[in-house]
């Protein structure tokens, strides 16, 4: 790997900074072995995370692409949860490179679609994916909770791949069940208008369990977090076996709906932090038939793949994808 085929990747959180070298002339451009995890709060800024991580592995580097967990505005971006603000223009001199990409973190979740492999997905449901290179016109949805809830597409097209940026999550909730409808009343009593990501998120679980709680006459209790719904859940609790089947309904329903507005026939790909964790529910509820029941268009929604992606390091791995967008050998030819 000569040094203008490398490529510094950053993935940068509210709590964590993820770094990684890209070979952009290399089938497989993220270089796993050169991953290294930071915590934020001990840098002043990203350019110092950055050196600090090319010093202690005494790696060089042209150029970068960083996705970062905030809006990307022009030449600047601010963390989510952070209080770092980000210039490229300041950053990119402050390491001596020649370019720097700055993009948002879920535009990199979707871009690391055109680099996942059979092995790096978890089909739920029956239908299949088949990976196609560039030169296939393919379009991917991408949605994600989390914190929030990410939604995105992939759109492919001419031996190039696009990533579409959307606030898809916070498009209205549609509830499809009378428990459903309960639900949205008394969460708009609560927020007012209610978005999916009210409910399709790690705070969601949470809302869901409290409506539930509401709908049955029962009180909630106190504080309760995700992870409670979740352990409660793997120890038989009804109420949060309940919540679980519930988010994975209306995650299923609204991931359909993702379908139907962009077209992606090609597949849908679930990421974010809970899709791991909640990968046996998934496979075990009413997601796959909800998201299947389209009316007129059921048969259709029948043969598109819904995947949980299971790769350890999406965002790096998105980002080594528009590195080999951005700086790779093919580039100057799309310039």
């Amino acid at each position: 790997m000569s040094n203008a085929d490398r490529v510094l990747l950053a993935d940068i959180g509210g709590t964590n900074a993820r770094f990684a070298l890209a070979d952009t002339s290399a089938a497989v451009p993220l270089l796993d072995d050169s991953v290294r995890e930071f915590v934020v709060a001990d840098f002043p800024s990203l350019a110092d995370a950055a050196q600090h991580y090319l010093d202690e592995t005494g790696a060089t580097a042209q150029n970068g692409v960083f996705a970062v967990a905030g809006r990307v505005d022009g030449d600047e971006a601010r963390i989510t949860n952070h209080p770092w603000v980000i210039s490229v223009n300041r950053t990119r001199q402050a390491l001596g490179f020649q370019g720097l990409k700055l993009v948002n973190d879920f535009a990199a979740q979707a871009m690391a679609v055109s680099l996942l492999t059979p092995k790096d997905v978890v089909a739920i449901g029956g239908a299949q994916w088949r990976p196609a290179p560039l030169s296939e016109s393919r379009t991917y949805a991408v949605i994600g909770p989390g914190t929030g809830l990410g939604v995105a597409a992939l759109i492919i097209r001419d031996g190039r791949a696009y990533p579409l940026e959307t606030e898809g999550g916070h498009v209205s909730f549609p509830p499809g069940t009378p428990e459903e409808i309960r639900i949205l009343d008394i969460l708009s009593s609560q927020f007012g208008r209610v978005s999916n990501e009210r409910l399709i998120c790690g705070p969601g679980l949470v809302n869901l369990y409290r409506a539930l709680s509401e709908i049955a006459g029962e009180d909630p209790g106190g504080p309760i977090e995700p992870k409670d719904v979740t352990a409660r859940a793997a120890a038989g609790d009804p109420r949060c076996v309940r919540t679980l089947d519930v988010f994975c309904a209306v995650f299923g329903a609204i991931a359909g709906d993702l379908v139907l507005t962009t077209g992606a026939w090609d597949g849908v790909f679930l990421t974010g932090g809970l899709v791991p964790k909640l990968l046996t529910s998934l496979q075990h509820s009413g997601f796959r038939q909800r998201f299947e029941h389209k009316g007129r268009f059921s048969p259709a929604m029948g043969r598109v793949p819904t995947l949980a992606n299971m790769h350890p390091r999406p965002g790096l791995l998105g980002a080594a994808a528009y590195a080999v967008e951005r700086f790779g050998p093919k580039s100057a030819a799309h310039a």
